[in-house]
């Protein structure tokens, strides 16, 4: 068995007994099942489902991951003192992270909607494109998690790191667009948004399920101008294709701080 194998089925154990990954799955079960039973419908429930997406799933990879690569610090030690790859040991260690948070979050939203039918009442785009688009960010915010975890020992200060970067992307960046806007009015914004909201995976995931559900009032500013850019067919894959980008930047990021750092 390769020492990926081996350094995933230990990662995914090792969280699958974890009490935190269960509340997170829990959780979001809980919140889709309150969604339909105040008489959510389909697309409803999706705009509500997006929005505490939106917020929950980078802040728990960021600081789940971030807590997680401190306290398996002995574990990665170990390991590395073993005759391993290092390559191979940073993806284990990396899957063994993101893959359970996935599978966590697809399980919350994906059984309620499931057992309840949403798939009837909303668009099948929609769904699957919420589904991608929470995937991604949990794959991307978690490698975040471990360039901070990484370069940061102590683990106050990563922990501060990383909700610092889940505040910026979350909360501080539409209001430093709102106020771009309003400053610079004037002037022509619209390459300057595009690249902002291309350097903003929280923002690319919202645009993405909402052009499927087709709610161009809940865009916001950069999302339309996004799509009066790109246009309704080239928009959602381009946003599709820079959020892949931002699940595997990160990455390599990631891999390149572990390869580098001294144990």
């Amino acid at each position: 068995m390769s020492t990926v194998s081996l350094v995933l089925r230990a990662g995914i154990r090792d969280l699958a007994r974890s009490r935190w990954l269960l509340a997170y799955a829990a959780g979001f079960w809980a919140v889709t099942e309150a969604l339909f039973l105040f008489g959510g419908t389909g697309p409803q429930v999706v705009l509500s489902l997006l929005n505490a997406m939106l917020l929950v799933v980078p802040l728990v990879a960021l600081v789940f991951g971030t807590a997680h690569v401190h306290a398996s610090r002995e574990f990665t030690e170990l390991l590395l003192a073993q005759p391993l790859s290092r390559r191979a040991v940073f993806l284990g260690l990396y899957l063994g992270l993101a893959l359970p948070m996935t599978g966590a979050f697809l399980a919350g939203i994906g059984l309620p909607l499931l057992l309840h039918g949403a798939a009837a009442d909303a668009p099948r785009l929609a769904l699957a494109l919420l589904a991608v688009a929470g995937a991604l960010l949990t794959l991307a915010f978690a490698a975040v998690a471990m360039v901070i975890a990484h370069g940061v020992d102590d683990r106050l200060r990563a922990m501060a790191r990383a909700i610092g970067v889940w505040f910026a992307l979350t909360i501080a960046y539409d209001g430093a667009i709102i106020a771009a806007v309003s400053a610079f009015g004037d002037w022509p914004l619209e390459r300057p948004m595009l690249v902002a909201m291309l350097g903003n995976p929280v923002d690319l995931a919202r645009v993405l399920v909402l052009t499927a559900l087709d709610a161009t009032a809940l865009l916001g500013y950069t999302g339309a101008l996004f799509r009066r850019l790109l246009g309704t067919a080239l928009g959602p894959a381009v946003a599709l294709v820079a959020l892949t980008a931002w699940a595997a930047v990160p990455v390599l990021l990631a891999r390149r701080r572990f390869l580098r750092r001294d144990f």
